[in-house]
């Protein structure tokens, strides 16, 4: 079962035991409670899974990861929560910084889920991921034209690029990624070339910069690849002219690779029910779970002996970048101060 959160009052004003008590056998303790910025039918079907592996009743809590953040703020050692779910290990960093998780480990958590896609604390633990690629305009642009991130901030693409605001945390993510590798000074000239070659001012989300390469009106963007893995799969006309007229390149193969992120969880810091609650991030990376996400979700599965679905393997396997994943969360605010410095807005 879930629920959604509305933008205003929900978030602050629910009492702390609404959730058990607005849902089905709140009497009883075999369930969990997850606060989940996720809302995709995949989810529901872990859901089910997991109570059919173990009768335990996942219960779902759905809003935004800033609306979720907020309502555990609130609601203190009071909460309901057992566990909290975002896409961008952005979102969970800021979770893991305002003292919202606890640390959990495990050996089946460890031996499942890679190193660089977990907090090195544990507080949280990918089950997902998902690459930031190039998207090009294929009348225009040859792959190799944009087989790396620097390319975007050259002169040949001036007047050429989309992009989406700076302050949407997959671009935070993507600067801090390259603070972490590269440096400061590094990621300011590269974010001040990108902006130099903006055709129109950041707008809409990556699927509206797709549509735009799409129709000529750029050459090139930044996306989260499942948008337009969704975009391909569409049955929508205009969905299709789109991606006949774009390409697809995972950058960054001759060196560091593709930018990576995840959708992951951890136990709140006041969880009341924390065994179920590390049964559940356990099974999400087990086989079971990921061999059933792979064919319903559009995000690549964490677990690398895991194949995709078919129709996502045929984007092609790449390198993928290998840093600390916390690096994403402790260079938010230096990316952030970077992007206002260049104007990037």
């Amino acid at each position: 079962m879930s629920f959604s959160l509305s933008r205003r009052g929900l978030v602050l004003g629910a009492s702390a035991t609404a959730l058990a008590a607005c849902t089905p056998g709140g009497g009883g303790e075999n369930f969990i409670n997850v606060y989940t910025a996720r809302h995709y039918e995949a989810d529901r079907a872990l859901y089910r899974g997991f109570q059919e592996a173990t009768g335990i009743e996942v219960r779902a809590l759905t809003g935004s990861a800033e609306q979720l953040l907020e309502r555990l703020r609130a609601e203190g050692d009071q909460t309901e929560a057992d566990l909290f779910v975002s896409a961008d290990a952005g979102n969970l960093w800021r979770v893991k910084e305002a003292g919202l998780f606890q640390n959990v480990t495990t050996e089946a958590l460890e031996q499942n889920v890679p190193a660089h896609l977990r907090d090195p604390d544990g507080a949280f633990w990918g089950f997902a991921k998902r690459a930031r690629v190039i998207i090009y305009n294929k009348a225009n642009v040859q792959p190799e034209e944009v087989a790396s991130y620097d390319a975007l901030a050259t002169a040949r693409f001036r007047n050429h690029i989309v992009m989406r605001s700076s302050t949407n945390v997959y671009q935070l993510s993507t600067l801090a990624a390259r603070i972490e590798r590269l440096g400061a000074e590094n990621a300011k000239a590269w974010a001040a070339g990108v902006k130099a070659n903006f055709v129109r001012d950041p707008q809409g989300a990556d699927t509206d910069q797709i549509k735009a390469v799409g129709a000529g009106e750029a050459q090139a963007t930044l996306c989260n690849h499942y948008y337009y893995f969704r975009m391909s799969q569409s049955e929508d006309p205009a969905d299709r002219e789109t991606i006949a007229n774009t390409g697809l390149v995972f950058p960054e193969q001759a060196g560091a690779g593709t930018h990576v992120n995840i959708s992951g969880g951890g136990v709140t810091a006041n969880a009341r029910r924390r065994d179920k609650a590390v049964q559940f991030l356990e099974y999400l990376v087990s086989d079971e779970a990921q061999t059933m996400l792979a064919p319903l979700n559009s995000e690549f599965p964490i677990r690398p002996s895991i194949q995709p679905s078919p129709e996502l393997a045929a984007l092609g396997s790449f390198k993928e970048e290998n840093i600390p994943l916390d690096a994403l969360g402790r260079h938010q605010a230096e990316a952030a101060r970077i992007y206002e410095e260049v104007g990037w807005r």
